[in-house]
């Protein structure tokens, strides 16, 4: 990967973006990670998992690294030696670890003769959580840094560019180069507005009847079958409960006949050095640990994000428990505003989690297939707002 990309100074097309250096890094210690973290501060939502630190564990503990499928070729703009521009981006030699899915693209390309992969991906490798993907201190650098990562994608002869799970900012520079929008759906948790929740009972009080019994009938379940929790935020998580929960989160993959994508040294890596993002919840039976889930936290704006758990042994309506119901009764008590449950799943909506439209931008480099993505996706998104008006119509809260 080269580290310096030729005929990127574009101030004839960006008129207020003059005097700035694009770079592409294909060396993660060649950014200084004071600066990137300080860029990323000014966004809209600056995301723990685009913080300079965790992309480098993912890197560096070969999880997110070239023998992976994700080579590093994160782009940078600099004006007078300071960063004012920065995005993640890889290139992909498949399409694993996205949650936003393009392999009927890679086959169609495959089918014609053509070669879809290695392609350009602004993303966070693993992680479908919205929030920023272009960092910027202005609108006009978000559209230096798209046309950098198009450009990037020719010079270097790539089937196309991607960014998934941006934000507002994120896709009104990608429709103003001309970027096509993909839609998809997530469900979130939000706290009531005005009044926030005064504990589990009261959210359980604004959900309809059966939602409600629903509820209290799976967690108590899980009560009868004698399985308590204990949540442990930040330094309070010990090694050894890292390591349980390792050991929970690869027997969960295995189980269902899958490789897990991170690895142990990834999270002791990112316990050490962003330990106040982390919540565990372990859940015991006679006091011996069998199960847990990890949720990552911005307490200073009152974000959660479910991200990952595992069990030693199946038990019914443990994984509901762990994975919702224990980390909403967290953030309830912690007056915190939202709890992302992940990538798709419609049945979290019995459990409160409401329908939230995600998007994702593409650029394609072969003319004919741009214009057959662009008819899909435009077909695509009347079935996505189509299936969106019906999740609301199926509310859980009362009316």
């Amino acid at each position: 990967m080269p580290d310096a990309v030729s005929g990127l100074r574009m101030s004839d097309l960006e008129s207020g973006a003059a005097n700035y250096v694009i770079r592409v890094h294909g060396d993660l210690d060649d950014i200084d990670a004071s600066a990137w973290n300080e860029l990323l501060s000014r966004q809209d939502q600056p995301l723990p998992f685009l913080r300079l630190e965790f992309l480098r564990a993912l890197h560096d503990t070969g999880c997110a690294a070239p023998d992976e499928g994700w080579a590093p070729a994160f782009v940078t703009l600099r004006r007078d030696g300071r960063l004012d521009g920065a995005v993640a981006a890889y290139l992909k030699s498949h399409s694993y670890g996205e949650y936003v899915f393009d392999w009927a693209w890679a086959d169609a390309y495959q089918r014609h003769g053509l070669v879809y992969y290695p392609k350009l991906l602004a993303a966070v490798p693993f992680t479908p959580v919205p929030g920023p993907r272009l960092l910027a201190r202005s609108d006009a650098d978000r559209r230096v840094l798209l046309r950098a990562l198009q450009s990037l994608a020719m010079q270097t002869e790539l089937s196309s560019a991607h960014l998934l799970f941006g934000n507002e900012a994120d896709f009104e520079a990608a429709e103003a180069v001309g970027w096509m929008i993909r839609h998809g759906v997530q469900f979130h948790w939000r706290n009531r507005e005005g009044a926030p929740y005064a504990d589990f009972a009261d959210f359980l009080s604004a959900l309809q009847r059966e939602k409600r019994k629903k509820i209290q009938q799976e967690r108590r379940r899980v009560a009868e079958a004698g399985i308590t929790f204990e949540a442990r935020a930040g330094r309070e998580i010990g090694e050894a409960d890292w390591r349980f929960f390792h050991r929970c989160y690869t027997l969960t993959y295995r189980a269902h006949g899958s490789t897990p994508y991170l690895n142990l040294a990834f999270f002791k890596r990112v316990a050490a050095e962003l330990p106040d993002h982390w919540l565990m919840f372990i859940a015991r039976r006679a006091g011996q640990p069998i199960a847990a889930s990890l949720v990552a936290i911005d307490a200073d704006r009152g974000w959660a994000w479910g991200r990952y758990w595992g069990a030693t042994e199946p038990v019914p309506l443990l994984h509901f428990e762990a994975c919702y119901y224990q980390p909403l009764q967290w953030c309830i008590a912690q007056r915190y505003q939202c709890f992302e449950g992940g990538a798709q799943g419609e049945h979290k909506m019995a459990r409160g989690l409401t329908p939230t439209p995600t998007r994702s931008a593409h650029w394609l480099a072969h003319p004919q297939f741009a214009r057959a993505v662009e008819d899909f996706l435009a077909r695509e998104g009347q079935g996505v707002a189509a299936y969106l008006d019906e999740l609301r119509e199926r509310d859980p809260f009362k009316t």
